[in-house]
Formats: C-alpha cells, structure tokens, sequence
C-alpha cells in the first residue's frame, strides 16, 4: 500500500476514482467532467488529493480543501471526498488515507479536519473508529440557487 500526494501527472487515476465516487453518489457517470474538474482544482492549488495505491493499482483517493474557521482565527481542511474502491474496502486504504490527511493538517498546523456525510453512509463507522467525533452542538444549512 503506498499513499502519495497526487499532481497532474496523477490526473487519469484520480479522475476515474473521482467519477465513481460521485456515482457511489448516485450521479452519473461523466469521466471528461471528472477530469477537467479535478485538472482545474489542481491547477489553481486549491485542494490536496491522496492517492492511494495497491502496488500500482489506484484504489482509492480522498481530497482536502483549504478554508479558515473565524471564530478561532485559524485554517482547516474540509475532507470534501474520501472514497475506495469497492473491491479494496476494509483493506485499510480508508484509515491510511484519513491519516495521512491528520498527518498534512499537523504539518500545515491546521487547526483541525471537518467532514460531511450521508446519514446512511456505513463510512461513519470508519470515522468513529479512528477517532473523529460527530458534532452535535452545530446545524448545517444549506440553500440552492
């Protein structure tokens, strides 16, 4: 298992495993907007993606945003999208890949990770596992346009 912080030369590995994460999500399936999707988030730095890897295989990703908390006058990171592929579930390649993300919130001396999931998301027991606690003091709001 190797983890690595991808660049563009990573970009049809990420983009593949990007376009079934969002099926996972029940979109469809569009590869070409995959790729210039994550091509553009790369090219303007304004996201982290973790690749991981079974010996050469990509199996898995997760992606970093940057933003600030005001209250504490401090960065942090949204992990917007952790996802593997089904077929290398419980293998580990989740919890290396959420610590690898701990490891580059330290680094950067962040103040924490935040995450949002589905209710029905059976992730939610890999996030309790490795420590994450689920915020019950906040409300998420959410309007469209």
């Amino acid at each position: 298992m190797t983890i690595i912080q991808a660049n563009l030369s990573h970009l049809d590995h990420i983009a593949t495993l990007f376009d079934q994460y969002r099926v996972f999500y029940r979109q469809a399936s569009d590869l070409e907007a995959a790729k210039t999707f994550i091509k553009t988030r790369l090219e303007k730095e304004d996201t982290i993606i973790l690749l991981a890897y079974a010996e050469d295989k990509p199996v898995g990703f997760s992606q970093l945003f940057h933003t600030f908390s005001s209250v504490s006058m401090q960065p942090l990171f949204i992990l917007n999208d952790l996802f593997v592929n089904e077929n290398y579930r419980k293998q580990g390649f989740g919890v290396a890949l959420l610590n690898k993300s701990k490891n580059l919130c330290k680094m950067h001396r962040y103040k924490g990770i935040a995450l949002q999931t589905e209710t029905t998301n059976p992730a939610q027991e890999l996030y309790e596992s490795q420590g994450w606690t689920l915020d019950k003091a906040l409300q998420y709001f959410w309007i469209n346009h």
